[in-house]
């Protein structure tokens, strides 16, 4: 039974050993060599490509047995390459192109940066002269407020003192027209004066040629008698 258990762990071992190791990192072709992407993990399998050096590979899994990587391309080719052919930075001379184009990048910075403060530079003299227009505006503004407050209080003053000219004039509309009745009263009564003096005087008029008439004949009946 001892020795069951023995052949079984080593059968379990002996599988456990050839089963692919899984990845999921991506790893670069060494700068020595080109590599050859076969289609199994030995070289009697066909050639896919050459891979040259700094081709960036996604490694699927490693058999640790046959030493060989399932890897996948940029454009999504699945092969198999020798797992100590990769490397897991790129290639020294894609790592050099890398730096020279990260210098001439470095070294267009300067003038990159000259022409962006150009640019800054006239966009804060563009906002300044913008501000300059927008504060005179804001004064002249301020000037016809004051001036629309000042014709506002004049406006009010003189629609008070139309109000009060109207008044007054009603006042005094009323007071003359009280004065042309007054005057219309005073003229009747002096009319009704007028003529109640007439009256009085036609009829003292008419009393006297009544009575006059007989105080002449008295007096020529007096002298008569004396004679």
């Amino acid at each position: 039974m001892r020795r069951f258990l023995l052949l079984c762990a080593c059968v379990l071992s002996i599988q456990a050993a050839r089963i692919p190791m899984v990845y999921a990192a991506t790893r670069y072709v060494t700068d020595s060599i080109e590599v050859t992407l076969r289609t199994g993990e030995s070289s009697r399998y066909r050639i896919i490509r050459m891979l040259p050096s700094g081709t960036p590979l996604e490694v699927i899994s490693v058999d640790e047995t046959t030493e060989y990587a399932r890897v996948r391309t940029e454009d999504g080719t699945v092969g198999y390459v020798l797992e100590r052919e990769l490397q897991d930075e790129p290639a020294a001379r894609a790592r050099v192109v890398e730096l020279e184009k990260r210098l001439v990048e470095l070294q267009g910075e300067p003038d990159s940066l000259a022409a962006r403060l150009a640019a800054l530079q006239t966009s804060y003299d563009r906002l300044d002269a913008d501000y300059q227009t927008l504060e005179g505006e804001k004064v002249r503004l301020e000037q016809e407020l004051a001036t629309i407050r000042h014709a506002s209080t004049n406006i009010l003053d003189i629609t008070g003192d139309r109000e009060r000219l109207r008044i007054q004039v009603s006042e005094l509309t009323r007071e003359r027209a009280d004065l042309e009745q007054a005057n219309r009263d005073l003229g009747n009564r002096t009319n009704q004066r007028w003529f109640m003096i007439g009256a009085g005087v036609i009829l003292v008029g008419v009393l006297i040629g009544l009575f006059l008439p007989h105080l002449s004949f008295r007096r020529r009946r007096g002298s008569w008698g004396s004679l």
